[in-house]
């Protein structure tokens, strides 16, 4: 589903991705861990071109994303269809990023009425039956002030999945989030994971990281130092510096 080869990222002078290596399976849950500032986040938003790469090279289902081979060269595709690649990939925002004028429902009916030209009937029964399935349909009229934060990310994954993705991506989704509320939002995403969903999870949550991941990886310094199952990683790591990591978090 990702392929990510030699992934270079600058800001400036500062170079956060060096030659990053990257790949996820379809229906794999591949989480990022390292300490802030590794890169983590930079290779996520560059996964779906919210973050323009400045080398390498990134296909997401197939498709290179963001770029399109012309002759003998890779050239930048214009916004538009940029825009139309990204519809199969889902992102979750730790801020939550939901439009505070509107409610629950509306919020996860925006996409699909704007982007695909659904009906606001159908979009309407759609939002009903994801936010019925993250614990929310009771909650479908009520706008974003109104709900805690951990109701606000469900929102936001019921959001991603109303396009029918294939391919979500989680930026740190409960890092926001009070401790008591942080369950309820791994709860849905472990109904995801079952469910066959392809996810790439930047997360500090190393016990979930351990029991959905099909691969961890832990980078440090703008690259991925190692990489491998969540045992592997988590239960026995090989390099000084993972090591060194998951001895502060644990």
């Amino acid at each position: 589903m990702v392929d990510a080869r030699g992934v270079r990222k600058y800001f400036g002078s500062h170079e956060v991705l060096r030659g990053v290596d990257f790949a996820v399976a379809d229906g794999g849950v591949a989480c990022l861990i390292g300490p802030s500032g590794s890169g983590k986040s930079t290779l996520l938003r560059c996964i779906n071109h919210l973050e323009p790469i400045d080398a390498g090279a990134i296909v997401v289902n197939g498709a290179l994303i963001g770029h399109a081979v012309r002759g003998s060269h890779i050239v930048e595709l214009p916004e538009r269809q940029i825009a139309r690649n990204r519809i199969g990939l889902g992102m979750v925002f730790q801020r939550f990023n939901l439009f505070a004028h509107l409610t629950a429902a509306d919020n996860v009916m925006c996409a699909p009425m704007t982007v695909r030209g659904m009906s606001r009937a159908d979009a309407r029964r759609q939002a009903l039956e994801l936010l019925d399935r993250v614990g929310l349909a009771a909650r479908a009229d009520h706008y974003p002030a109104q709900l805690s934060g951990g109701q606000q990310q469900r929102v936001a994954i019921a959001r991603a999945l109303a396009m029918d993705p294939n391919l979500i991506l989680f930026d740190e989704p409960t890092s926001a989030l009070d401790p008591e509320l942080v369950g309820e939002v791994l709860a849905v995403m472990r109904d995801l994971a079952r469910s066959g969903m392809t996810m790439v999870i930047v997360t500090h949550e190393i016990a979930f990281a351990r029991e959905i991941a099909t691969s961890v990886s832990f980078m440090d310094d703008g690259l991925i130092v190692e990489q491998g199952s969540a045992a592997d990683v988590l239960d026995n790591p090989c390099n000084p510096r993972t090591r060194a990591f998951l001895k502060a978090v644990l």
